[in-house]
């Protein structure tokens, strides 16, 4: 598997409970300024990323069933509600987010490969 035109190993799969939220009002309250909790544009990587609790690290590589066609995403966002061993999916509208619901899914950690 390759992202960022890097190779990435696959280091732990973890079942997680997945929710989903849009860059509006209705998800990020007055924080719905198209900025990520990482300063990051939520428009980044095609409005493709994730929000975790602080113990998964920014940048932290994820692969999520039925998420960005199982493609890698990663970490660069926090929620208020996003504790613990959960996980919010970014899409493009509430109407989207909403229909994900709620899903307990194996989620798959990878990491850079180094070079020998």
């Amino acid at each position: 598997e390759v992202f960022d035109y890097k190779p990435i190993q696959p280091t732990r799969t973890r079942t997680m409970k997945t929710t989903a939220y849009s860059p509006d009002e209705r998800s990020c309250g007055k924080w719905a300024d198209g900025i990520t909790a990482s300063g990051k544009s939520v428009w980044m990587n095609g409005g493709k990323l994730v929000a975790a609790d602080r113990a998964i690290p920014y940048g932290t590589i994820l692969t999520i069933p039925g998420y960005n066609g199982g493609k890698p995403v990663q970490v660069w966002d926090r929620g208020g509600k996003i504790k613990g061993n959960r996980l919010d999916l970014l899409y493009p509208t509430h109407e989207i987010a909403l229909r994900w619901g709620v899903q307990d899914l194996p989620v798959v950690f990878w990491e850079f490969v180094e070079a020998d």
